[in-house]
C-alpha cells in the first residue's frame, strides 16, 4: 500500500477516537452540576480540566484536518482524492459541530452550577451541625479544588503550546520538503543548462577562431592582390616605357639613314671612277713569253 494511502487511514482513525472522546468530554461538561458540590467535588473531571481536555481534543481534530488536507492531493488515483475531499468537508462540519455542543454545555454546565448552588445555600442556611460540617468540607476541599484547577490550568496552556509548536514544526517540515524539491529540480536545471553553455562557450571559441582565420585569410588576400596590381601596373609601365624607347630608336635610325644616302651614293660613284682610271691587275704566267702584238 502506499505510504500517502496508510497516512490518510491513520488520519481516519485517529480522527474516530478523537472525535469519540471529545464528544465525552463535551457530554461530562453538560451534565457538570447537576449533582451536589460534595458529589462534584469527589469527581476528578471539574469543569476547568474537562473544558481543557475538550480543547486539546478539538485541537487534535483540527489538526488532522490539517493532515488530510496535505494529504489528498498527493493520492494516486482521482477517486481517492475526491473521497478524501468529501470526507475533509465531512470533517469540517463535525468539527463545528463540536464546537457547538462545547460551547452549549458550558452553558448548561453554569446553569446546573447555578442551581446547585443554590439548593447548597438553602440547605446551609437552615442551619444545624449537618449544615456546619457541609460548611467546613466545602471550604477544604474549594481549597483544594481551586490548587488543583490552577495547576491543570498551567499545564493545560503548556500542552496547547506545545501542540502548536508541533503543528508549526510539521508545517515547517513540510516546507523543508517542498523547498528541497525545489531545489534539486533546480539544481537538475543548472546541470542543463551548464552543459548547454558549456557547448554554446565551445560554438564561440571556434566561431573566434574562425573569424581570425577568416580575418588572415581576408588580409593575405588583399596584400596578395595588391601586389599583383603592382605587379601587373609595374609590367604595364615597363613595356610602355620599351615601346616608347623602340620607336624612337627606330625612328632614330630612320632618320640617320635618310641623312646618310646622298653620301653613300657620292662614294659609291668615286669608288667607280677609282676602279676605272687603275691598271688592271692581271695574273700572267712568269713563264709566259711576251711578245709585242704592235
Amino acid at each position: 500500500m502506499d505510504k500517502v494511502v496508510e497516512a490518510v487511514e491513520k488520519s481516519k482513525k485517529e480522527w474516530d477516537e478523537a472525535y469519540a472522546k471529545t464528544q465525552e468530554h463535551i457530554n461530562a461538561i453538560e451534565n457538570y452540576g447537576k449533582s451536589r458540590a460534595e458529589e462534584n467535588s469527589k469527581n476528578q473531571n471539574s469543569l476547568q480540566r474537562l473544558n481543557a481536555l475538550a480543547q486539546d481534543g478539538l485541537a487534535v481534530l483540527n489538526s488532522l484536518q490539517f493532515n488530510l488536507d496535505l494529504l489528498a492531493p498527493q493520492l494516486p488515483t482521482v477517486e481517492e482524492i475526491q473521497s478524501a475531499t468529501s470526507l475533509l468537508e465531512s470533517w469540517r462540519k463535525q468539527y463545528q459541530n463540536l464546537r457547538s455542543s462545547l460551547r452549549n454545555a458550558n452553558l448548561q454546565a453554569k446553569a446546573n452550577m447555578r442551581k446547585t448552588a443554590q439548593e447548597e445555600r438553602e440547605l446551609l442556611l437552615g442551619g444545624g451541625e449537618e449544615s456546619t460540617i457541609r460548611r467546613r468540607n466545602l471550604q477544604t476541599k474549594a481549597g483544594m479544588t481551586s490548587a488543583a484547577e490552577s495547576i491543570t490550568e498551567s499545564l493545560r496552556r503548556t500542552r496547547q503550546l506545545m501542540v502548536q509548536e508541533v503543528e508549526r514544526s510539521a508545517s515547517t517540515l513540510m516546507t523543508f520538503e517542498e523547498s528541497t524539491g525545489v531545489l534539486k529540480k533546480a539544481e537538475s536545471e543548472y546541470k542543463g543548462h551548464r552543459s548547454l553553455l558549456m557547448r554554446t562557450r565551445n560554438l564561440l571559441s571556434t566561431m573566434q577562431r574562425q573569424d581570425v582565420i577568416d580575418r588572415l585569410i581576408l588580409i593575405a588576400g588583399f596584400f596578395l592582390f595588391s601586389f599583383a596590381v603592382l605587379y601587373v601596373v609595374s609590367k604595364r609601365i615597363g613595356l610602355l616605357t620599351l615601346q616608347r624607347t623602340v620607336t624612337a630608336a627606330i625612328r632614330a635610325g630612320m632618320v640617320r639613314q635618310a641623312a646618310n644616302a646622298p653620301q653613300a651614293v657620292e662614294d659609291v660613284i668615286n669608288a667607280a671612277q677609282f676602279h676605272d682610271n687603275a691598271v688592271p691587275n692581271l695574273e700572267i704566267p712568269l713563264d709566259q713569253p711576251m711578245h709585242d702584238e704592235l
